[in-house]
């Protein structure tokens, strides 16, 4: 597995990340022994870059990843975790806080949770827009100082945020969807960040599994899997949008790889400074996704996915109007 600089750190991280949410809640129930194995296969194949939030299953997300780091080196993997999404236990409403005391009771709590001395990165999972972004920063930067925090991260965010944050403290990361079926962030957030030396961690790269030319129809997915809601899964939208990811299976084919490797492959073609961070529940599938990295896109092709896959072409916004809540913030 090839590395990737983390911001201005001086670390690298495996080229292609894992995100851990479905592991804990979202897409159905899952299988515990399973999710370890698959963190395992995802290890062994390379992918040393795990990603977590103490919003996922309020809280069992953080307890997983961090009882996995603990079993197999925590000098092996480095741990992103996030803060500001607040919901009560069993309930799916949130609200937003980044507010400075809840910087600092997020952060003590994702370490007890996590059973480390430090957090390789921290984000700021959502932007409360009454909060001023430099209390924010300014309260994580405490965390940095304190040694218990080595690198800080934004998601979510506008550019006019990011330059506000990372002119009171470096910003390593910041973490917004990103794939051949959502483009926004080519227009004004890559740039800033390559001007920033801030690396993009795309998250939902394979479009919440729409680019792995599975049947995603709401009524094919469990009945507790948040996609049956968005409004990319559902109705008309959901039929164009599967026509449309349907234009990845010729070129998998001619370059003997799989749909969601190809959907991977154009991500680390296209932004060397971006790091996708597919989630999966199964090892064949994260051994899948590390061996994008060894997959090899010509211009051609590059230019081929583009017109096939051009900005604003999927039907429907990616989340319902609560779900968009400290989005660009």
């Amino acid at each position: 597995m090839k590395q990737r600089p983390l911001g201005r750190t001086g670390q690298v991280v495996s080229e292609i990340g894992f995100g851990c949410m479905g592991m804990s809640e979202f897409y159905g129930p899952s299988d515990q022994s399973e999710n370890w194995t698959t963190l395992g296969a995802a290890l062994d194949a390379g992918v040393n870059f795990l990603d977590t939030a103490d919003t996922y299953g309020h809280g069992a997300n953080e307890e997983l990843v961090g009882r996995f780091a603990r079993t197999v080196g925590r000098h092996r993997v480095l741990i992103a975790t996030k803060f500001g999404i607040v919901r009560e236990p069993g309930k799916i409403e949130r609200r937003i806080d980044s507010s400075p005391a809840y910087v600092r009771a997020a952060c003590e709590a994702s370490l007890k949770r996590l059973g480390v001395d430090a957090i390789d990165l921290y984000y700021a999972h959502r932007i409360n827009p009454d909060v001023p972004i430099e209390d924010t920063v300014g309260a994580m930067a405490d965390l940095v100082r304190a040694g218990k925090v080595r690198a800080l991260g934004l998601s979510e965010v506008s550019p006019a945020t990011l330059k506000r944050a990372h002119a009171v403290h470096p910003i390593t990361a910041v973490q917004s969807e990103l794939s051949l079926t959502e483009r926004a962030p080519e227009d004004d957030m890559l740039p800033l960040c390559w001007e920033l030396s801030v690396t993009f961690v795309a998250y939902s790269p394979l479009g919440r599994a729409l680019l792995t030319g599975r049947n995603l129809s709401a009524e094919a997915l469990d009945e507790t899997d948040y996609r049956r809601s968005l409004p990319r899964f559902v109705g008309e939208a959901a039929a164009a949008n599967a026509r449309l990811a349907g234009n990845l299976k010729a070129i998998a084919a001619e370059k003997g790889a799989t749909p969601s490797q190809i959907a991977l492959a154009w991500l680390l073609s296209s932004f060397p400074h971006v790091v996708p961070i597919p989630g999966t529940r199964r090892p064949e599938r994260a051994r899948e996704n590390a061996r994008a990295s060894d997959v090899r896109l010509t211009r051609d092709d590059l230019e081929r996915l583009d017109g096939l896959f051009p900005i604003g072409a999927t039907m429907g916004a990616r989340y319902t109007e609560a779900g968009f809540a400290g989005v660009n913030a």
